[in-house]
Order: C-alpha cells, then structure tokens, then sequence
C-alpha cells in the first residue's frame, strides 16, 4: 500500500466530488439541527457560497425524490424518466455484484426497456407509447447526476476492478492482522437463485414442459444464503426462502420445517429481504458461530464478511441481539465482489452442479428401482421436500478444502497447501453418464449452461418491489 493521503489532499479530492441530492439534503438537516455553515463548510470541504446556495434551496430540495446518487435537480424532467433512473441504478448495483458486462449501449437498452414497461404499466395510457431513445446526451447528463463513471466499462466486466480488489484486499488483511482473527473466526455469506426443478433444454422433459399451457414448474425459484468460515470446518445453517410458507408438499410428507436442514422462510418473490436476513443472523449464524468458538476454545469474536445487496443492512451490528455483539461486520466494495468474494470462487457454482447430481441420481434411481417413469416422477413425485433433500445432499457434498481454497485470491495466508485442489471437477462427468443412462442426451455444456441459468434478471416489476423494500 502507499502512503497515506493527508488531510489536505482528501479535503482536495473531497472538492473535487459532485454534491448529491442525499449530501444536499444532510446539509440542510444538519443546519436545521443547528450546525454553522462555518462548520458545515469545513466538514464537506466546500466553499461558503455552495453551502449557502444549498440552504436557499431548502424547500425544493427537501420535496425532491431523485435516483440515488444524483447531483442536480432538472426542471420539468418527466416523473417516468426519474423512476427509470431510479430502477436503472439498483439494476446496476445487481449487475455489479454479478460481475457482469455493463458497457453504455447495455445501459442504454436496459433503460428504453424500463421506460416502456414503466409507460405500459401506467393506468389511463393509451395509444402509441411515449418513445424514449436513451440518447447518447441522456446517458453523459445520467452519467454526470449519478456518478457512475467507475461502473461503466469498455468491454469489461463492472465487477472487474482489479485496483479496487488489491486495495480492498490489503484493508482486510491489516483488519485481520490488528483484531488478531484466525480463519475459524471469519466468515463470508453470499446468496443465490436456484430453479430447484429445472432440467438442460435438450432434454424431452424442458421441450414437453415448454408445449404446455400455464404454470412452467421448471420456473419455480427459490433462494438460498449459503455461510463458512475460512478454515471450511463450519458451515452454517442455510436459510431459504421461497414463495409459499406451507407448501401442500409439507402436508403430504408430515414435515416439521423446524427440523429441516436450512432456516425456512417465505415471501411473494422469494427473496431474501432485511427482515429475513436480520432473522437468519440471529437465529441461525449468531448461535452457530457463539457455540463452534466455545466449543473450540477461540476468544469470542468474529468476523462477517459480505456484499453490499439491498438485504444486507449497514447497520447490523444495531440489529444484533446482545449476546452476538461480539460479532463485527466487513463489507465487500460493489466492484470487487467477482473477483474476492469467498462463496463465488467456485462454492456456489459447485453447490449447484452438485445438487444436479443429486437430482439426476434421484431420477435414476426412481426409474432403475421401481416402475415409475421418468415422466412420472417429474410430474407428480418430484416436490420441494424431495428438492430439500437433494439441497441438503449438495451442500453436505461441499468439502472443507473447497470452501478454504474459496479465500485465496482475498486472504492467500490461510488456504492450506494441498496436492488437490478440485475434488469436485468429476462432478459434471457423473451428471452427463448418469444422464446417458437414463437416456437423456446431455453434454458437459449442457450442465455448464443449466448452473448459469440459476442466476435470472431481473424484471422491472422486481425492480420497483425492490426499491420499495430498500426505501
């Protein structure tokens, strides 16, 4: 690392900073809470004449409901397109946790998608829909009131940022040096999708489903929070959550969700939400780690490592209950996340090619061992009890080596040196001969291509129910 900047060059760079709506309004708080605009100036590094414009502005600014991020207010902007914006930046802070490709002309299109779903949906509209062309003037002022020139790339993945990663990853490691944690006391948590009914396209079952009317089971979506520590000894409790509290599959199978394998919870869109996630925390991670430290005989403190999703809230340590505050919280930069973050080094990919595998055993066997047909066993035996199973099967499959071997690119020191450091790389052979056997004709690509496919965009009604949840 470099040496560090001095007061005056952050004051500096502070200067240089555009002064966002959500700034304006802090401004104007704190003045009303009796702070001097001789102070505010020196906190924020701007000149008196900006401070007192700010303040002159007061009212106007205080009723405007801008994107997040945004510097200045336009007169006469049409609501439809502040709502655009609104939506466009959480669909960017999605995509830069993912990691994925986010060039202007990616933007630009999302935008005019968001615009007509947004016009579409508005009540009383009628005739040919409003057109908006993303120009190439809208993205620089959107770029300019947002601030989003470092998510922006060339080509690049928006998750690629190797300096941010080497900077962020030289913060841990001092963070881990001076608390004196070792790998059995940090821990990362990261969640994922999973259409637990899913099969490859080519296989007759997808092309049956896909010729039939209503509801597509292969559709059905659940998400899961998967959490270990560095050492790969402890994995805690999963929590899920899914679409229906008491599925009819819970009554026929007499099930007890207390005693399932994974913390069950539910919602309309089967997201993990602040609430939940709160909930998991503490009644899952925090009693976990508290037992595994004691039993152990580690000093009684932690460290959670995660992303910055809508579901992880800053505050956390606030939520905790009492006997957890010895657990700290450590949140990973929007753009390194691809790069460092422990559960996407190859744990949830594997999880999920491991979970295939059990589907794909389950459907042998069923059809091996009894006279039931494959078809059959999809369409009435295959339910969210037998996918717990199976879910439960492919996280106990996930080796200690793997989710050690996970924190190498952010924390080398703690990874133990083995001869092997891909057990699970025949995996994807067992699926496609299992497959085979069964007389469905699949491919390394096809399982490859099935695993990525968990992994869904967002739509813009999802969008906007996840602004709602944010706000």
């Amino acid at each position: 690392m470099g040496p560090k900047k001095t007061a005056a060059a952050e004051a500096g760079e502070r200067k240089k900073e555009k002064v966002t709506l959500e700034m304006k309004k802090e401004i104007i708080r704190k003045h009303d809470g009796g702070m001097r605009v001789t102070d505010l100036t020196r906190e924020y590094g701007r000149n008196p004449s900006t401070i007192g414009t700010i303040l002159k502005m007061r009212d106007k600014i205080l009723v405007t409901d801008a994107a997040k991020g945004v510097t200045r207010i336009v007169k006469n902007r049409p609501a439809v397109l502040e709502e655009v914006e609104k939506l466009l930046l959480i669909w960017l802070e999605e995509k830069q946790r993912a990691g994925d490709t986010v060039t202007e002309a990616v933007i630009c299109e999302k935008a005019k998608a968001l615009h007509a779903d947004l016009v579409r949906e508005q009540p009383g509209t009628s005739g040919e829909p409003e057109v908006f062309k993303a120009s190439r003037g809208w993205f620089d002022r959107f770029k300019a009131r947002s601030g989003i020139h470092s998510v922006v790339r060339h080509g690049e993945a928006a998750g690629s940022d190797v300096p941010a990663a080497e900077d962020f990853a030289a913060e841990f490691l001092e963070a881990v040096k001076t608390e004196g944690y070792v790998p059995q006391q940090v821990f990362n948590c990261d969640e994922t999708g999973l259409f637990w009914k899913r099969m490859p396209k080519r296989t007759f079952i997808t092309q049956e489903e896909a010729k039939l009317p209503g509801h597509k089971p292969m559709k059905d979506r659940l998400t899961l929070l998967f959490c270990a520590n560095a050492s790969g000894d402890l994995k805690i409790r999963p929590l899920l959550v899914y679409h229906s509290e008491n599925p009819r599959a819970f009554k026929k199978h007499k099930g007890d969700k207390e005693q399932l394998s994974v913390m069950w919870r539910s919602n309309s869109k089967a997201w993990v939400t602040r609430v939940l996630f709160v909930d998991w925390v503490n009644l899952a991670f925090g009693p976990a780690v508290k037992q595994y430290l004691l039993d152990n005989d580690l000093p009684l403190k932690a460290l959670l490592l995660m992303d910055n999703a809508h579901a992880h809230p800053k505050g956390l340590e606030e939520d905790l209950l009492e006997e957890f505050s010895f657990i700290s919280i450590m949140f990973l930069l929007p753009n390194t996340m691809p790069l460092l973050q422990p559960m996407d080094q190859q744990v949830i990919a594997n999880f999920k090619k491991l979970y295939t595998k059990e589907l794909f055993r389950r459907c042998f066997e069923v059809t091996d061992c009894t006279t039931i047909t494959l078809r059959e066993f999809w369409k009435d035996h295959f339910d969210i009890v037998t996918c717990l199973k199976m879910i439960t099967a492919a996280w106990n499959g996930i080796s200690q080596r793997n989710l050690n071997c996970a924190w190498r690119s952010l924390w080398p020191d703690c990874v133990a040196p083995s001869d092997s450091d891909a057990p699970e790389s025949t995996v994807v052979q067992d699926i496609v001969a299992l497959g085979r056997t069964m007389g469905l004709e699949v491919t390394k690509e096809d399982i490859s291509e099935l695993v990525e496919e968990h992994d869904h965009e967002l739509t813009t009604q999802e969008l906007v129910e996840l602004q709602a949840e944010a706000a």
